[in-house]
């Protein structure tokens, strides 16, 4: 398997000629890179105008690793070849760096870029990409791979520390201004230059008189070596210092991951991605694991779509019921800045809740606390000038009985707690359950087993009083924002719950409708496609020159959409017995609309290019109509994912391969047909 790296933005205040001058000192070695032997140059070119500058070097490394594999491998020294290709006139310079030694056995490939800053020409942008491929290495092959991979990560990290290291030593020389390169034509005279060069020593001596020159490289009000953020990076890269600053300290392993998975997310998604700290989450979630982070959250952003979660804070209206009844709420935040939310399940009638408004109404009201709480993470981020990714819940149990084990309460809380845990992993910092009473054990032991590990173990469970003692509330809490109920001093504004009036149940009948209405109430539709069994819709048109368009995702596997255009209608799908034509299935429907009969190109023909999409990816785009008739939009099997996330079969799926194939593929997609000039006026 190939490992992959790819490093954030790294930004330098300062000017792209004093950061080449630094680079230079670290050849032809750098004792701050203890494994970095020695350097022999291979070859060199200069231009005549001294604009480019290419040089080959032969890098001799000493691989920190365990003398028997360095005995088995029969070599003390692993040789690397770099070419640096330096463009004073572009500010430029890229680095190509490959393995010499094993390279039938091991392939390293790594580039290097240092670049201006796209908004600010004082200031230097470092990136750096890797690859490492082992084929073979004598058996080990995975002690081999965990070893480059750490000596990699620890020389990254040095990355930064080495520069600054003689940008400091150029400083001391009295060197911290290196003129910019200049055609020869228009060569700046033997005066000027000398003037260069008293400048450059005055701002050596005389910081002040160098920042009136305009001659430092940092920017004003920061001083060297404060970490800013940097403004103007570029919107699809992410700056290393914010990432420190709003997502917190990664290794660089895992910035590459976030990285990677984000700009796939850009790629597919046209744009339209979670927000970094949302991916970080699944990435968390999965250890940081690319392929099964992506999974996981595409189809979570797919869910999020088809049901709106998006809107729900500013189009959902909680029921009265749940804003009289339902005992938790938001209140101040504890020690750590995470924003703390009181459930007070022990006072709250669940089986009153679910009587009066069903599962679905219930799941609703938790998404929108959720959807909440990760707006009051970002808002106490910035209060906070640090990370806060998660929040922290109390949960008090005073009250707990039989009556909140009732079966359907019990099924909709385990509802809850999946969906939950599907769509905000990484969100539970700190779950506090207090007095938990006798009969807590009982409903601990049915809801546990569908709490991922990692949640589980931020659990902390008190019983009776225990909470008031050492390693109590106390330690996660700030007295004065203790809750009055539980002995503090602070008004805590949360419902007092109580029993749901029986006057509010409705009936079965009534909650089912109602449970229907609040998922079905979406504009897409799903649909599964099948090896040989493509879906396919049908839109007539009337006006020549109207627009079709779609949005659709693609929920699993890979699909080819096709649309087609034919002058007579379809017949509609036979309902035969065997669902030749028309299927339905728990993942969706399948509709085939192209008799068997019909020739491509006599019957109807293709109006637009197939289009292959990838599992994961959110297409949208439009045909402007030609002719008048009947247009197919097809989706059609194309290949099944490569890899899953879990290896525990759904139900859907497992019904599906009993019914049909277990060759099948998802989509949710939403059409519509505008007029030409609605089409151009929404555009504009």
């Amino acid at each position: 398997m190939v490992q992959k790296y790819q490093s954030p933005v790294r930004v330098y205040k300062h000017p792209f000629e004093l950061i080449m001058a630094a680079y230079e000192r670290r050849f032809p070695t750098c004792p701050l890179i203890p494994m970095f032997v020695d350097s022999d140059t291979v070859s060199e070119f200069k231009s005549e105008d001294g604009a480019i500058h290419v040089i080959e070097r032969r890098c001799k490394l000493d691989i920190d690793a365990p003398r028997l594999l360095k005995k088995i491998a029969g070599v003390d020294y692993v040789y690397f070849v770099q070419k640096n290709s330096l463009n004073y006139r572009e500010r430029t310079l890229h680095i190509e760096a490959h393995n010499e030694t094993f390279s039938n056995r091991v392939i390293i490939n790594e580039h290097c870029c240092y670049t201006v800053h796209p908004e600010n020409e004082d200031w230097t942008c470092f990136e750096q990409s890797a690859s490492l491929d082992i084929k073979s290495f004598f058996g080990f092959e995975s002690t081999v791979e965990k070893i480059a991979m750490k000596q990699y990560t620890s020389n990254i990290k040095k990355g930064k520390e080495i520069i600054e290291y003689y940008l400091r030593q150029l400083e001391e020389e009295g060197v911290t201004f290196v003129p910019r390169w200049t055609p020869p034509s228009i060569a700046p005279s033997s005066e000027t230059s000398a003037s260069c060069k008293k400048q450059a020593a005055a701002s050596a001596v005389v910081p002040d008189a160098a920042l009136k020159e305009g001659l430092s490289s940092e920017a004003p009000g920061h001083p060297s070596g404060v970490p800013e953020p940097a403004a103007g990076t570029p919107d699809d890269k992410l700056d290393a210092d914010y990432i420190k600053r709003y997502l917190g300290d990664l290794t660089p392993l895992q910035e590459s991951c976030l990285i990677r998975l984000r700009q796939w997310l850009q790629e597919t998604h046209k744009g339209k991605i979670p927000k970094d700290e949302h991916i970080l989450r699944f990435l968390r979630a999965r250890d940081f694991n690319i392929d099964k982070a992506r999974e996981v959250m595409c189809q979570s952003l797919t869910w999020r779509k088809q049901h709106q979660v998006d809107y729900i804070l500013d189009t959902w209206n909680p029921p009265q019921v749940l804003q009289d009844y339902y005992a938790g709420g938001w209140h101040h935040h504890d020690k750590d800045g995470r924003p703390l939310y009181v459930l007070r399940l022990g006072q709250m009638d669940t089986k009153g809740l679910v009587r009066a408004l069903g599962e679905e109404a219930l799941l609703r009201y938790v998404l929108s606390i959720n959807e909440e709480g990760l707006r009051r993470c970002e808002e106490n981020t910035k209060v906070f000038g640090r990370p806060i990714s998660s929040w922290t819940c109390l949960v008090d149990l005073e009250g707990l009985n039989m009556r909140h084990l009732w079966r359907p309460g019990v099924k909709a809380l385990l509802r809850i707690i999946e969906v939950v845990e599907a769509n905000y992993p990484e969100t539970l910092g700190r779950l506090l359950i207090l007095r938990a009473p006798r009969v807590f054990p009982v409903l601990w032991t049915l809801v546990s087993p569908f709490i991922d590990d990692n949640t589980r173990r931020k659990f902390l469970i008190y019983a009776g009083n225990d909470y008031q003692g050492p390693g109590g509330l106390l330690d996660y809490i700030d007295r004065e924002v203790i809750p009055d109920f539980l002995g503090g001093e602070c008004m805590c504004e949360v419902p007092e719950g109580g029993l749901v009036p029986k006057s509010l149940y409705r009936t079965a009948e009534e909650l089912e409708n109602e449970d229907l209405k609040l998922w079905t109430e979406t504009i897409y539709q799903s649909a599964s496609v099948f090896k040989g069994a493509p879906h396919e819709i049908l839109i007539q048109i009337v006006d020549a020159s109207s627009v079709i368009t779609w949005d659709f995702d693609v929920c699993k596997g890979d699909i080819v959409f096709n649309i087609y255009h034919s002058k007579r209608s379809p017949q509609p799908p036979k309902k035969d017995s065997l669902g030749a034509h028309s299927i339905t299935s728990p993942g969706g429907n399948n509709v085939q609309l192209i008799d068997r009969a019909w020739q491509l190109g006599r019957d109807y023909s293709m109006v637009e290019s197939p289009l292959i999409c990838k599992e994961g990816e959110s297409v949208q785009g439009s045909h402007v109509t030609r002719w008048p008739g009947f247009y197919i939009l097809q989706w059609k099997f194309h290949s099944m994912p490569a890899c899953a996330a879990t290896s525990l079969p759904r139900v859907d799926d497992v019904l599906a391969s009993l019914q049909v194939s277990s060759h099948k593929c998802k989509v949710m997609y939403y059409t519509e047909v505008i007029g030409s000039e609605d089409f151009r006026a929404s555009e504009g």
